[in-house]
């Protein structure tokens, strides 16, 4: 065990690439799930590893091999299993005389258990005994959850975000209509859980939205809620904790010292010449202004003296007192 967590140098370029593509990243990978069988099973709880395996494929990870093991006392060889096929997502099936037909859900946070919850099968229909068409392999699901439970009971609400973690598949930007397959609905009724599995026909209607039909395809699963085995509301907090590179970077915003935000906000220059003020006759230009184009700009003016016969400029401005007419600034002295 301690071999495994030991940390090791590669030799090569392939086992270079292998340690990098099981270091942590910002965006981790798709969950692989591992599907285990006991060290005492029935044929119904083997066949449902198989069922739940084939919805799974290629993110699944089926051990064909008995391993004695018990999740809910000792967690270990699932923790050591999980670190080998790099899964963070299980499934333990088992059968004995005081918990018949025995499956347990669980997933991993650092290699280590986070959630676990047993449920028990009371009635399955396999994938073989539904003669329909199968959906193709690695085809992402659409989940349904139906009853108040879900949203209700804490047991029922982590049984939930567990089946969507365990289903949900790789996360995609879009989807396209013809990709939308197949159905997983789950109803939580009178204290079972009931699962089905449908296939998504698309039907010609005359217009441009398909008839939609739903065809049972398989696995066909009643469950009943048994043992959990829940974490910690701190554990499951930061479990949920996003890095700080993937939160959206808030611009111009700053706190005082007393919690008051502040923000900036950064505007285009504006002409305030074409700012529209309040319309009051004493503010409304005559005609000989308008046409004249009186302009409140200071002006430079060429005034050439009668007597010397030079040229000086001199600055004026225009006369509030008299619109039309410039007045000089200052008086100009000639020498």
């Amino acid at each position: 065990m301690d071999a495994l967590y030991r940390v090791v140098k590669p030799k090569t370029k392939r086992a270079k690439r292998f340690l990098e593509k099981r270091e942590p990243k910002l965006s981790e990978n798709i969950k692989n799930a591992m599907l285990i069988k006991g060290g005492n099973a029935s044929s119904t709880v083997t066949q449902v590893l198989r069922d739940v395996y084939a919805l799974k494929k290629p993110y699944g990870v089926l051990y064909k091999k008995k391993n004695i093991t018990r999740p809910f006392e000792d967690q270990a060889s699932l923790e050591f299993f999980s670190k080998k096929s790099d899964c963070s997502l299980f499934m333990f099936g088992f059968h004995n005389k005081k918990r018949p037909n025995n499956l347990v859900i669980g997933r991993m946070y650092d290699y280590h258990v986070l959630d676990m919850i047993e449920v028990g099968i009371e009635k399955f229909v396999s994938l073989k005994d539904i003669k329909n068409s199968k959906c193709p392999e690695g085809t992402k699901p659409m989940l349904i959850f139906a009853g108040d439970d879900f949203d209700v009971t804490e047991d029922y609400r982590r049984l939930k975000s567990l089946l969507i973690d365990f289903f949900r598949g790789p996360t995609v930007s879009n989807v396209h209509l013809a990709g939308l397959e197949y159905v997983l609905h789950f109803t939580a009724l009178n204290g079972k859980i009931y699962f089905r599995s449908y296939k998504l026909l698309l039907k010609k209607s005359g217009c441009r939205t398909p008839l939609i039909e739903l065809e049972e395809m398989g696995p066909s699963l009643d469950l009943v809620l048994r043992r959990t085995h829940l974490a910690s509301d701190d554990l499951y907090k930061l479990s949920l904790k996003m890095p700080k590179a993937l939160k959206p970077k808030k611009k111009n915003v700053s706190h005082d010292t007393f919690g008051t935000t502040y923000g900036r906000i950064h505007m285009q220059k504006q002409d305030l010449s074409k700012l529209q003020t309040r319309k009051m006759k004493g503010l409304k230009k005559r005609p000989a202004e308008r046409k004249a184009g009186a302009s409140l700009v200071a002006q430079w003016l060429r005034v050439r003296l009668p007597m010397q016969g030079n040229r000086v400029c001199a600055p004026v401005r225009e006369d509030p007192a008299c619109r039309g007419a410039a007045g000089p600034i200052s008086e100009m002295s000639t020498t």
